[in-house]
């Protein structure tokens, strides 16, 4: 094992990182925020998805006739699919490149300069979004655009997840890693909060918004997005100045593309062999992340649509679940350093599951059981994400944490076609967009059977053998 200095992170007498550099890191989770909570859940995609990209016609026609508010519905139901075939693509692409990248970034020791380039392309792609209009000559030609612009961005998303995460291990100690992946994660929560607070009182809501922007032409979720572009940029700086570079590992030289593919085709091969705990949590986490990202890309989506949900409640319930998912996140990662990562992943996939399937149940009662499920549901989105980013951390030897993430990010985007496709079939089955909650509730559920067999205790666990 190398002796540089990422290799203090297994070390439990380590000299704690200072708190300066936790939060700077932790700034990132809260601007990313920007994407997640605007672009992908709550703002830009439920208004790509919503009737605002309906013929104006069948739309205003569909206030007193049957025949029509059918067709408005259909077309929403329409462009949920799209949404869902463009995610799983974006999934594909995801997984071929994820784990190369990561692995060379390790041995690079470029780690800051990948998650540079990453940022900076999600931030271009969240700009361009202001661009896409409801202009009534060419609605289905700007949602492809929109959803084109929407799959590069998730990509590019990724893959600066896969840095970001692997320098969890720098920033903390074995004893400590759960309580700091929490507060990051806890972070992004909070500055969706502030994010969605001041879209929603500034743009959003006002018919005369900050700068005279109103909703005509979609203008105040464009400049939204705009805004959520800047914020994203900013609060990504300060872990570029704080948190050091990983120096580049000596034992391996940097591999060419192709020999990149090779080397983790045989780390693969060899956890199989030595370690096969490690790949059934890849691949369990794989499964249940898959439904949570159902949950994040169609619980707006579904809030407007099934439910009824103005562009603004979506927004406010987007507050709300924020600031519920941050503060259960923070709590839960004080706990999971004692008790470990496996309770909290159990239980908070129980919690979902029980809370989408009572929200389909239900569904007949109103905008209420929305509010009140989904927000139960939130309880538990955050803990078992941070959670499991620890899990990956304390898996992963010094001088593997990207590729091992990278990993993380490759087996959750193999099987990433399954949310989206089960949610789009069963909508376009039964053109009712309500049963792709039972979609996206399976997956959950999967993903619970196949960890329930896994050890992934501190105690139990504390390093995959990866070759170093």
């Amino acid at each position: 094992m190398n002796t540089d200095s990422s290799s203090i992170a297994v070390d439990p007498t380590q000299t704690p990182t200072k708190k300066r550099t936790v939060v700077a890191w932790s700034l990132w989770d809260w601007g990313s925020a920007a994407w997640n909570a605007v672009i992908t859940t709550f703002v830009f995609a439920t208004w790509l998805t919503s009737s605002a990209f309906a013929p104006q016609d069948i739309v205003d026609a569909a206030e007193y006739s049957t025949q029509a508010k059918a067709q408005v519905d259909e077309v929403i139901a329409l462009h949920s699919t799209w949404l869902s075939w463009a995610t799983a693509l974006a999934g594909v692409a995801i997984a071929l490149a994820a784990p190369v990248l990561g692995a060379r970034a390790d041995s690079g020791g470029r780690r800051k300069l990948w998650l540079g380039i990453n940022t900076a392309a999600v931030v271009l792609f969240s700009s361009s979004l202001f661009f896409i209009t409801p202009d009534q000559a060419h609605l289905d030609r700007n949602v492809i655009i929109g959803l084109v612009i929407l799959a590069l961005g998730n990509i590019f998303f990724e893959l600066a997840s896969v840095n970001y995460n692997a320098m969890l291990n720098q920033i903390s100690t074995p004893v400590n890693r759960g309580k700091i992946s929490g507060i990051g994660w806890g972070a992004g929560y909070i500055g969706g909060i502030v994010l969605l607070l001041f879209l929603y009182f500034g743009f959003i809501n006002p018919e005369v918004g900050l700068f005279g922007v109103t909703g005509d032409n979609g203008l105040d979720i464009r400049v939204s997005v705009l805004f959520a572009a800047l914020w994203f940029a900013l609060f990504a700086i300060p872990v570029f100045v704080a948190v050091p570079e990983k120096p580049a590992n000596k034992v391996h030289a940097a591999l060419g593309v192709i020999a990149s593919y090779k080397k983790v085709g045989q780390d693969v091969a060899h956890l199989w062999r030595d370690d096969r705990n490690v790949l059934k949590f890849l691949f369990a986490s794989a499964i249940f992340r898959d439904g949570l990202t159902g949950a994040f890309v169609f619980g707006g989506i579904i809030a407007i649509g099934t439910f009824g949900f103005t562009n603004a409640s979506v927004l406010i319930f987007a507050i709300l679940a924020n600031v519920i998912s941050g503060v259960a996140t923070i709590l839960f990662g004080l706990f999971e350093d004692r008790v470990g990562s496996k309770p909290i992943i159990v239980f908070s996939l129980i919690g979902m599951i029980v809370s989408a399937v009572a929200i389909f149940l239900f569904h007949d009662r109103g905008q209420d059981i929305f509010w009140i499920f989904g927000l139960i549901l939130c309880i538990f989105v955050g803990p078992v994400q941070s959670a499991s980013r620890a899990t990956v951390s304390r898996l992963a030897t010094p001088t593997s944490e990207g590729e091992l993430f990278g990993l993380y990010a490759m087996t959750g985007r193999v099987v990433a076609f399954l949310s989206p496709a089960l949610f789009g079939v069963l909508v376009a089955v039964t053109n009712e967009q309500r049963y792709g909650i039972l979609g996206i509730a399976a997956i959950l559920l999967l993903g619970l059977f196949l960890v329930l067999p896994l050890r992934l205790t501190p105690q139990e666990r504390s390093a995959a053998h990866i070759p170093t």
